[in-house]
């Protein structure tokens, strides 16, 4: 593919800015060139939570959706109440083999792929010293599953001329370092760091008209979270984060930094900003954590926060 300097802002070109009027019946609204009737997404983890949701949100704009996830059943019963323009690939994105037959089965069935949402994920993997089966599982899904749709299946968007969207789900985790899980955090701050790197890449390519969007869940009532019982009042629901996603993309964002019910977007960037400033300031790691840095954090998070 060619690559050279495009004068232009990425994110806000004639194809990828907001167009947002009502569009039928339906009241459809034009988020992106990419999603749209007739057009395909292809969602991993899609059996259930944010996947899922996002399914379906795909599907009530009129697409084609290629659901794909490791739990079988689970997905082939999602894929049926769509209707018949959703499609079952029970997949493991950590294999790649797999992930070539997913776009395989998409490009077979619908022609094209439109939307890639890398959104498949598993949560554990412990701290540094937790052992290499572990951690490997946790990169292994959560990273090497968004490179190897990102290579497999991103790449050949790019390359098509056509309108795209990959939105891959990272982490507030990934940027914000909390101890105890290691693992994932390293996971999803790769998602963050390839996300990114990916943009910039695609901003390169002469003619691509394809765009990458880093999903940042915050609070979220899904299968990796909920641990039995009514979903907890400051969690979101996975229709109210994706809800929040695609207002997002219509406005042009990068970064898709979500809110829920606990946490506000201030608070949310007050510790981000902390977490930075441990390199700025050279103080210890992590030092939100640290004894003798917590009353130091708490006055920081203290001034300008709004409640949620």
């Amino acid at each position: 593919m060619a690559r050279g300097r495009r004068p232009r802002d990425h994110d806000r070109s004639r194809d990828h800015g907001v167009r947002r009027q009502a569009a039928g019946a339906r009241g459809r609204m034009t988020i992106h060139p990419a999603i749209g009737p007739g057009k395909t997404a292809v969602v991993t983890g899609a059996a259930d939570g944010i996947g899922l949701a996002a399914a379906q949100a795909f599907a009530a704009q009129g697409m084609n959706v290629v659901l794909a996830d490791i739990m079988g059943r689970a997905l082939k019963k999602a894929a049926d109440a769509i209707g018949d323009k959703a499609l079952a690939v029970e997949t493991d994105v950590s294999d790649r083999a797999q992930v070539q037959a997913l776009r395989d089965a998409a490009v077979e069935t619908f022609g094209a792929i439109d939307v890639l949402m890398n959104n498949a994920g598993v949560g554990g993997g412990g701290d540094a010293f937790s052992g290499e089966d572990p951690w490997k599982r946790v990169l292994d899904v959560n990273l090497w599953g968004v490179i190897n749709g990102v290579q497999v299946i991103g790449e050949e968007m790019a390359a098509s001329g056509r309108p795209g969207l990959i939105i891959n789900t990272g982490s507030k985790q990934g940027i914000t370092q909390p101890p105890g899980n290691t693992a994932y955090n390293v996971s999803k701050s790769a998602v963050k760091a390839l996300t990114e790197g990916l943009a910039h890449s695609l901003r390169e390519i002469v003619d691509c008209r394809v765009d990458a969007r880093l999903l940042i869940p915050g609070y979220v009532f899904t299968g990796m979270t909920r641990r039995g019982g009514p979903k907890p009042d400051g969690a979101w629901t996975p229709e109210q984060t994706v809800q929040f996603m695609l207002d997002s993309i219509a406005r042009g964002d990068f970064y898709i930094l979500c809110p829920d019910n606990d946490v506000p977007r201030s608070l949310d960037e007050k510790r981000m900003a902390w977490a930075m400033g441990d390199v700025i300031e050279n103080r210890p790691a992590l030092s939100r954590w640290h004894p003798d840095w917590k009353d130091a954090f708490a006055e920081f998070i203290a001034s300008g926060v709004e409640k949620p």
